[in-house]
């Protein structure tokens, strides 16, 4: 029984928890929803991080570029708590560790925070959109959080897209990534892919042998559904123009004149091109550098 009700999601609905935490950060235009007032400023050291935080990496460089602005301008965005299940007069990080770690570099006592009273469950999915939500997600990340949010607590497409103000065919492109293999997950996780030739490969028997010819030769997201679309794990070759008579006999006399295979490839319609000889022994080779250069020895 509370297997199935966890399935069915949160009582209050994900749009309505949502708006409950505003996650979303103010535009710097104005013209989003400006951050939620905090209810309190907490000091720092009765706070502590969220144990079952899905996110586990913190780049130092990053937090330090945060620490920064947080020196200038003060931590914009209220940091989400709730009371530490444990310890009733500690706080515990429901979405905003990044700004306490930077605050804590930035040397600040006291944070500005909302406090909410919410379950180990609206924790886990708080935690799950506020990294949906960042910026530097890559595209496998963000299609591993919609699925996490499907799965283990029963939303819908449809009901992802709503709340989290993406459109229903995002929702969608992004899951159909999941169905890649590993490698291609692993390229398009790495930057070496995008999410646009990474779709094209989706349904695709030799998907990874693709990937890896479309980052190689650096093809164009156009391209790349194009060759998807052949189906084969290299361009065609240009279909070469027949010889003409002429440049058959050429080769013919040539061929007879030093007794070896001549080939002209001549560019249609131009002046160039190449000439090619065959020798099948270091003889033959001797005898036509012999023939070359004749005329120098005279």
């Amino acid at each position: 029984m509370a297997d199935r009700k966890k399935r069915q999601g949160l009582g209050r609905g994900l749009s309505a928890l949502m708006a409950d935490v505003a996650l979303q950060p103010a535009a710097a235009d104005g013209n989003a929803d400006q951050p939620r007032r905090p209810d309190r400023r907490v000091p720092i050291e009765q706070i502590a991080p969220n144990p079952d935080q899905p996110r586990r990496h913190f780049a130092p460089a990053a937090l330090e570029e945060l620490a920064a602005s947080i020196r200038e301008k003060g931590i914009i965005q209220p940091l989400i708590l709730r009371p530490d299940p444990e310890k009733p007069e500690r706080f515990q990080i429901v979405a905003g560790e990044r700004r306490w770690r930077a605050a804590q570099m930035a040397q600040l006592h006291d944070v500005p925070a909302l406090v909410r009273e919410l379950d180990d469950t609206e924790v886990l999915e708080i935690a799950i959109i506020e990294n949906i939500q960042r910026a530097d997600l890559n595209p496998v990340e963000e299609a591993a959080g919609y699925a996490q949010l499907m799965e283990r607590f029963g939303h819908t497409q449809e009901k992802l897209a709503e709340a989290l103000g993406k459109s229903r065919p995002h929702v969608a492109n992004c899951l159909r990534l999941l169905t890649l293999p590993q490698g291609v997950l692993d390229m398009l996780r790495d930057g070496k892919l995008s999410a646009g030739h990474a779709r094209a490969l989706v349904g695709r028997d030799n998907a990874e042998e693709l990937a890896r010819l479309i980052a190689t030769q650096g093809l164009s997201v156009r391209e790349a559904e194009k060759l998807s679309r052949r189906g084969q794990a290299a361009p065609r070759a240009p279909a070469r123009a027949a010889k003409d008579a002429d440049t058959k006999a050429l080769e013919r006399d040539l061929g007879a004149a030093l007794g070896m295979r001549v080939a002209i490839d001549h560019q249609p319609g131009g002046t160039s091109g190449k000439l090619v000889v065959d020798y099948d022994t270091l003889e033959q080779l001797d005898d036509l550098c012999r023939r070359l250069t004749a005329d120098n020895g005279a």
